[in-house]
């Protein structure tokens, strides 16, 4: 179905010309430099063509023909490649085996072009039959150059050498009599009599992965061989296809990829079967998007949709495409799958919708967003609020639940729960993913809860309640003592949240001492007993123990209750809107 889909996706892309993406034979590839020669093979210049990229020069992405395959042995690429084949010298200290890798490139130039009549193609072969890889040392740019691709550019002309037509020609007429003598069954496409894959192309982009790329299928041990058949005559997909889907996918994955975002150890890439808007706009939804026209455009079709308004006209007509989700992260010497998921556009954003509306809580400050990215939501369940410390199985759970609408990873409630028990601190996001949790776990599980987005001063729910009498008392303890280094907050918040019946006399009794030191100490008594109203205090006295789950609402009713604390009345809205939980 991946493969399926990315061989589609090649099909969509190769009939737009503005697309810009590979042929088959061809492949793009990262060239930072070119060697500038005139029509006499004489080395006029090194040209960078490296582009800015923020503060760093990154290399230009070329179309070039189509890269081998590299193990351990010198395999050289047709008319580009790196130093070490182009001009026999590198910085990895093995002469030797660049002069070898020197003569193959020179060889196969020849080989490839045999009786080629190309004003450029002259020129490459005069350079390599002159150039004396002990010169490289001493070229322009060489500590930079050392090692990287570059391409020829003949100095009379203003594109490459290795676009011109007989050179175009001549390169795929010995790429296609390369083709595989082993015939068979395509997985993908049915067809029989195809040319089999004996190798798949590497695939870059994906972090974590090895610098060199890494395929996504392969097969490089004995313990794979079945009946007889060894490497990817396992899986066997055409050589077609397999190009087709290897350009996809490295298309999507290239570095300034609108279709790409990083959720922890997975890279995702996305895709609808026709050009759309959808595709363009979710990785703003993952907050990974630089566009700010593109940001307007989302906040307000957000809005939109959660507000029930109007949505644009292109989401309309967009509605019953199909959408394209996969998840990709670094396995050893292969590239795995995170995860895959295939749904509508009309139903992507419905879930989209339905995680916003979970996760709808008042914020803490106005600069905060009104619709948290997942990498936000990622960091306030992490140590130190680096991804790195976070499971990456959570991040990719947490993408599942958001695309379908499934109830949110067990762990991450745990996770939000002990980094505001080891922080005491609760952020709007943390408070946002709590919120989420609670609400959509018991909308699944047929137990409706009702969370306001801001304080509920009318919840009865008794470890709500709870949260909103801690705030209070850690306030009424601020006013009494102003300045003071430490509250109730920083040694009995995860006490008080798990264990209320051991620490709330204590807080009570204490809060009669605050009580008695600020001149409206009653207003404070009166909010206190408002509180204490609803909870039932008899017969043992407050809950001996909460489970996480109410753990959670006590951090939501302490939140709720902070914010309307230190909130300006005279600023504060007429109304507050309420995060529904029925679909």
């Amino acid at each position: 179905m991946i493969l399926h889909a990315l061989n589609d996706y090649y099909k969509r892309l190769a009939g737009d010309e503005s697309s810009g993406i590979p042929l088959r034979g061809f492949s793009r590839q990262p060239v930072p430099f070119a060697l500038e020669i005139a029509p006499d093979g004489t080395l006029k210049q090194v040209l960078d063509l490296r582009v800015q990229n923020g503060k760093k020069l990154v290399p230009r992405q070329l179309v070039v023909p189509e890269a081998v395959k590299r193990t351990v042995a010198v395999a050289p690429n047709f008319i580009w490649d790196n130093t070490g084949y182009v001009l026999g010298a590198d910085e990895k200290g093995k002469p030797e085996r660049a002069a070898k890798a020197f003569e193959a490139f020179r060889d196969k130039v020849r080989t490839v072009c045999a009786g080629v009549e190309d004003e450029g193609l002259a020129a490459v072969l005069s350079f390599l039959a002159a150039w004396s890889p002990e010169k490289a040392s001493g070229l322009e740019h060489w500590d930079e150059l050392s090692g990287q691709n570059v391409v020829f550019k003949l100095s009379t002309e203003r594109g490459f050498v290795h676009e011109r037509l007989k050179v175009c020609e001549a390169w795929l007429k010995h790429y296609f009599a390369g083709t595989s003598e082993v015939l068979g069954q395509c997985l993908v496409t049915g067809e029989v009599d195809q040319p089999i894959a004996r190798l798949h192309a590497d695939l870059k982009g994906v972090r974590g992965a090895q610098t060199k790329g890494a395929p996504l299928v392969g097969f490089n041990l004995d313990a794979f061989t079945s009946y007889g058949k060894e490497q990817s005559y396992n899986a066997p997909v055409s050589e077609e296809v397999t190009f087709n889907y290897t350009t996809a996918l490295n298309d999507l994955l290239k570095r300034d990829s609108r279709q790409k975002v990083q959720i922890g150890d997975a890279t995702t890439v996305f895709w609808t079967e026709k050009k759309s808007l959808s595709e363009s706009l979710l990785p703003f939804v993952f907050g990974q998007g630089e566009d700010q026209g593109d940001q307007q455009k989302l906040r307000l079709f957000l809005e939109a949709l959660r507000d029930g308004s109007t949505l644009p006209d292109e989401i309309k007509t967009e509605g019953g495409l199909r959408f394209y989700v996969l998840g990709l992260s670094p396995n050893a010497g292969r590239i795995s799958v995170r995860f895959w998921h295939v749904d509508t556009v009309a139903s992507l954003w419905a879930k989209v919708r339905r995680h916003f509306d979970d996760l709808h809580i008042v914020k803490r400050f106005d600069k905060e967003p009104d619709f948290p990215p997942q990498w936000l939501l990622l960091k306030a369940a992490s140590k130190r609020e680096d991804l790195d410390n976070l499971s990456p199985l959570l991040s990719g759970a947490l993408m599942r639940s958001i695309l379908t609408g499934a109830p949110y990873p067990s762990g991450l409630l745990s996770a939000v729960m002990g980094r505001i028990r080891a922080e005491q601190e609760i952020t709007y996001a943390r408070a946002a993913l709590i919120k989420a949790c609670l609400v959509r776990n018991a909308r699944l599980r047929n137990q409706p809860l009702e969370v306001t987005v801001s304080l509920d001063e009318h919840s009865t729910n008794e470890p709500y309640r709870l949260g909103r009498l801690f705030a209070v008392l850690e306030k009424l303890q601020q006013e009494a003592i102003p300045g003071a280094n430490t509250t109730i907050k920083d040694r009995y918040f995860g006490s008080a949240s798990a264990t209320p019946r051991a620490v709330f006399p204590i807080l009570l009794r204490l809060s009669q001492h605050h009580i008695s030191k600020i001149e409206y100490g009653r207003t404070y008594d009166r909010r206190i007993q408002d509180i204490l109203d609803g909870v039932d205090i008899a017969d043992g006295g407050f809950p001996a123990h909460l489970s996480l789950e109410e753990q959670g609402l006590f951090a939501l009713g302490y939140y709720h209750q902070r914010k309307d604390l230190w909130t300006s009345k005279k600023n504060a809205p007429a109304e507050t809107a309420t995060a529904t939980t029925e679909d």
